[in-house]
């Protein structure tokens, strides 16, 4: 089983995703015991060693790929990504990477109704923040000790189920599920609201309802981590290329402006070098007596234009 990894150890996922060793390093390819295992999962395993099933990387790699698409594509669009992983192998890295690519994330309890009843849960939202809102202001100094403990007990109930989402105006356009039989609820809502589901499997769970299965180990903490890294860096390159692609359009629009203040004469002379430059000489006489010359011919004899009115 080892040789037939080895020569897959510095082989590299289209767009540099993730190697194959990095997935070896983390245990990805370990799955559940052999008589815990889902039958419906039995394309993904490669073999079984010491009562352990073991995962086909090869095939780990290729739904690796498709799912780093599949959420570079959402985001693209201006939808949202969001994180689920409540067991505690996964609390830490979930927050974490969510955090780091801006995106929303469950990762202590997922309350019913967190996406087939948003409204609900907009009004849970919207007391969190007014809490907080009340804590700043000032509103709890005018209120006793157990009115204000009262309110930061509610503060800390809501914090530590809704904190993830805090920020999320509607339904995110894809979920990211760490262990499917643990979030069984998520992805139930998920399916039923026709929002793709992008799910690490693990040989003991059924791939069947997932738009994105990604078979590998769902139990250990390195391997969490990187499935959740990965994701976020693909929310990362969406942001990126959202952003090139107004910069673009910005540079599109800079066009350059052109007025009629801005044309000369064609007679003009555009002086470069100005220490070269040397003004033309007009003679002072001759202008002076083309001066007069116009002066006398715009001059009117008084007694001729007024002859025959006397």
């Amino acid at each position: 089983m080892v040789n037939h990894y080895k020569s897959y150890l510095n082989k590299e996922l289209p767009m540099a995703v993730v190697t194959m060793k990095s997935l070896l390093e983390s245990g990805v390819h370990f799955g559940h015991q052999v008589r815990r295992w889902d039958p419906r999962m039995k394309k993904y395993i490669f073999a079984e060693r010491n009562g352990i099933h073991i995962i086909d990387l090869q095939k780990t790699i290729f739904a690796i790929k498709e799912a780093y698409e599949a959420v570079r594509k959402v985001v693209s669009s201006g939808k949202t990504v969001l994180f689920v992983g409540t067991k505690k192998q996964a609390q830490q890295a979930i927050a974490r990477e969510a955090e780091r690519c801006s995106m929303f994330y469950v990762n202590n309890r997922w309350l019913g109704g967190m996406l087939t009843n948003f409204s609900t849960i907009k009004k849970s939202l919207y007391r969190l923040k007014k809490l907080e809102k009340m804590e700043i202001d000032g509103t709890f100094e005018n209120l006793t000790k157990k009115e204000v403990a009262s309110l930061q007990k509610e503060k800390a109930k809501l914090e530590k189920n809704l904190g993830g989402i805090k920020e999320m105006k509607e339904v995110p356009g894809v979920v990211f599920v760490i262990d499917t039989m643990k979030e069984a609820i998520a992805v139930a809502e998920a399916r039923r609201m026709n929002i793709p589901i992008v799910a690490v499997v693990d040989t003991n769970c059924n791939p069947e309802g997932i738009n994105h299965p990604i078979p590998g180990n769902d139990d250990a903490i390195r391997a969490i981590t990187l499935f959740t890294s990965i994701v976020a860096n693909a929310v990362i390159e969406a942001d990126n290329e959202t952003g090139l692609k107004i910069i673009e359009n910005l540079a599109d629009d800079d066009e350059e402006v052109v007025t009629d203040a801005a044309v000369k004469p064609n007679d003009e002379v555009e002086i470069i070098d100005y220490s070269t430059y040397t003004p033309e000489t007009i003679d002072k006489s001759e202008a002076l007596a083309e001066a007069d010359e116009t002066a006398g011919e715009s001059i009117v004899d008084e007694d001729t234009l007024y002859e025959g009115h006397l």
